[in-house]
């Protein structure tokens, strides 16, 4: 998941990607680490430091880690930043591929769509 949330903010270069996660750091005490464990916390950092045009961020993080994930991606209205995110790190399908040593799941087992 962070490979993913590092790919979404790089689309504000990488001097920005820098200072988000060091603003996220020092403002909301959250790490760079803690995101997957805390998906509230970094989306409300992410508003404070963008306000509207979070969403923008946001749907980057999520189609980039679908990408990875090798799950569709369809946006939905009524499905929100960090319900992706839990979606996808609940499941244990995020897990999984982070650990080469966890088997592949199939990726039809998941499909969450937004």
């Amino acid at each position: 998941m962070l490979e993913a949330v590092d790919e979404g903010l790089l689309i504000l270069g990488e001097s920005a990607r820098k200072s988000i996660y060091f603003h996220l750091q020092n403002t909301c005490s959250l790490m760079r680490e803690d995101i997957p464990n805390k998906p509230e916390a970094f989306a409300e950092g992410l508003r404070r430091i963008f306000g509207a045009g979070a969403k923008a961020i946001e749907e980057s993080i999520v189609k980039s880690l679908y990408s990875k994930l090798g799950i569709e991606y369809k946006k939905r209205k009524n499905t929100g930043f960090v319900d992706c995110l839990n979606a996808v790190w609940k499941s244990g399908f995020a897990q999984s591929h982070q650990n080469s040593s966890c088997k592949e799941q199939d990726n039809a087992t998941l499909r969450p769509v937004i």
